[in-house]
């Protein structure tokens, strides 16, 4: 296991320093956001030059730390054609920089059929997930054309909600340069909570060989509630996740997530020593 950290969680310092401070904290990825960890200059889509990658290319080189997933977590099933149409341009844009960049995946969620990004019932419909299905595949095409993997995330509140759906995104569009960000928590909710454990299950059987990413984190039931936090201050039970990262991935780039400055290193420590009884 590569481990490393969701960049936009680590203290908020000059993007180089911040960088810098990644190394120092003993994490050899990250999962970059560039609107969330860089303010010191713009990254809109004209700013996303060649310059500009091998410029931010050479401060995660120079401090030995990888982009495991640049993120674009954009929804592309809105209603709204004209921000669909932005959305769009900006995935693109990000898959150019990608590929400069020579980061590990272009990840993204998967979207709600509102301009709110919002869960409704609506977001679990067969028609939901073909309007993101007919959506996403010129965003794959455009990935294979160069040379970048995009992943999609699975999310039991958005389309994309359970493994059986993602694997018919993966069967449908039927492309090597689609593949999967595996974060177990975010499959959960209330309704599945009690049986978490099979829907990991299912979604090692059905997802496990597409898996590129994993995002690492950890939940407990708060106030009627299902909760995210960092690994180890929860009620999770990691047992058949490490295992298979151990078993079959084991040079897999996994991004904790929903930690804080003060606990990042209790986290990193617990899922190490987990990984290691694993």
């Amino acid at each position: 296991m590569q481990l490393g950290i969701r960049l936009h969680d680590t203290t908020e310092l000059p993007f180089e320093k911040r960088i810098a401070q990644v190394h120092e904290l003993g994490f050899t990825c990250g999962h970059l956001a560039l609107a969330k960890v860089i303010d010191e200059f713009p990254t809109t889509d004209e700013a996303m030059t060649p310059g500009l990658a091998m410029y931010i290319k050479n401060v995660f080189a120079r401090n030995q730390v990888d982009i495991a997933v640049l993120g674009c977590y954009l929804n592309l099933a809105d209603p709204n054609q004209e921000q669909l149409a932005k959305t769009v341009h900006r995935y693109m844009a990000h898959i150019r920089f990608a590929s400069w960049l020579g980061c590990g995946v272009v990840g993204t969620e998967t979207g709600a059929p509102n301009e709110a990004y919002k869960f409704t019932p609506e977001c679990h419909t067969e028609e939901s997930l073909q309007l993101f299905i007919r959506n996403f595949r010129p965003i794959v095409k455009y990935a294979e054309s160069m040379g970048v993997v995009v992943a999609i995330e699975p999310v039991y509140g958005h389309i994309v909600c359970n493994p059986k759906r993602a694997r018919r995104v993966l069967d449908e569009i039927n492309s090597p340069n689609l593949q999967i960000i595996f974060d177990p928590v975010n499959l959960l909710d209330m309704a599945n909570y009690e049986n978490r454990y099979a829907v990991i299950e299912e979604a090692i059987d059905l997802l496990g060989e597409d898996v590129a990413v994993m995002h690492l984190k950890d939940c407990a039931v708060q106030n009627g509630k299902l909760s995210a936090m960092g690994c180890g201050l929860g009620e999770m039970d990691y047992t058949s996740i490490l295992k298979f990262m151990k078993s079959r991935k084991p040079f897999i780039q996994a991004t904790l997530e929903n930690t804080k400055p003060e606990n990042n290193q209790q986290v990193r420590d617990f899922i190490w020593r987990k990984y290691e009884e694993a």
